[in-house]
């Protein structure tokens, strides 16, 4: 395979301004603006859904526009906190067990989604419960409005070149810049470590094919009017993406050995082709039996 038929990375810089103060050099990533545009576009869409009182059951909205602004407080506390948490508890507890001062560091990376998305249920309960609002219609709306940052999160984890896939030879595969992107297993033959961009499969399929399926049953099939229903495929929906994408996607080099260049958690062998599942798998899988199961218990409750 040569070179000319692969892609080139971008040249993107994953900062997009930097300036000095007292001293310090303070920059602004695309990675946190990603974050800030998702709550303001979540924002936004909930305003537009909650406007809509037809889409409801009883033809009331769930929660008032001033409600969907504290609530935002919540939901960002909820991912930070609960991102951070998972990140920790999934991905590398060894290393923060013996080093506890490293997880403050945010600022360095590191948040999981599930973490993230387990701290969002948990604050958007809390909320509900304070406020006397239905988990369930809320927790839709929240849902269906999550598809903007799971599909802005992806895009700037591609601009940083990270959580690239596996090695390819497809025609769209791309060369991703760094030492770690061009490690490839030494049975590669290329000289040249073409990979998937997994990212844009990612934003591709829980961001924007999610929400297209989300808004038809929302806005042609009523789906808002059995409260939990969008909840239940949001789980499926995110659940089947990231089980699927996750095996054309790079391990987590915690999990990589000279035996198991795939980064598999769980392994159906021994040798380095053998096959098996990544922790992504492992936390997403869970998530389309748990959708099943919750659109079946509101269809049946209602």
């Amino acid at each position: 395979m040569l070179f000319s038929s692969l892609i080139p990375f971008p040249d993107i810089d994953p900062i997009l301004i930097s300036f000095q103060v007292f001293g310090f050099t303070l920059a602004i990533r695309w990675y946190a603006l990603s974050y800030i545009a998702a709550f303001l576009l979540a924002t936004w869409w909930m305003n537009r859904l909650v406007k809509t009182t037809s889409l409801w059951n009883g033809n009331k909205a769930p929660i008032s526009k001033p409600q969907i602004e504290d609530l935002l407080t919540w939901m960002i506390l909820g991912t930070i906190l609960g991102g951070r948490v998972g990140y920790v508890l999934f991905y590398n507890f060894s290393f923060f067990l013996e080093n506890p001062a490293q997880i403050i560091r945010i600022w360095e990376g590191g948040l999981s989604f599930h973490g993230g998305f387990l701290g969002v249920i948990a604050s958007g309960l809390l909320f509900c419960w304070k406020n006397k609002l239905n988990p369930w219609s809320v927790g839709d709306a929240m849902a269906f409005s999550a598809t903007f940052g799971l599909f802005l999160v992806r895009i700037a984890n591609f601009i940083n070149a990270e959580l690239w896939g596996r090695p390819t030879d497809l025609p769209w595969g791309m060369v991703f810049p760094g030492y770690a992107a061009q490690d490839c297993p030494i049975w590669w033959l290329s000289d040249v470590c073409a990979r998937h961009p997994s990212q844009l499969y990612e934003a591709f399929l829980e961001g924007i094919i999610l929400f297209i399926i989300i808004a038809f049953l929302v806005f042609k099939r009523g789906w808002f009017k059995i409260p939990g229903q969008i909840i239940g495929i949001f789980f499926i929906g995110y659940g089947t993406a990231r089980t699927l994408i996750e095996g054309v996607r790079q391990g987590d080099a915690q999990f990589i050995g000279p035996t198991n260049p795939w980064g598999h958690v769980i392994r159906f062998g021994q040798t380095f082709d053998s096959q098996g599942l990544s922790m992504g798998q492992i936390l997403s899988m869970p998530m389309i039996i748990i959708g099943i199961a919750l659109i079946l218990y509101v269809r049946k409750r209602t």
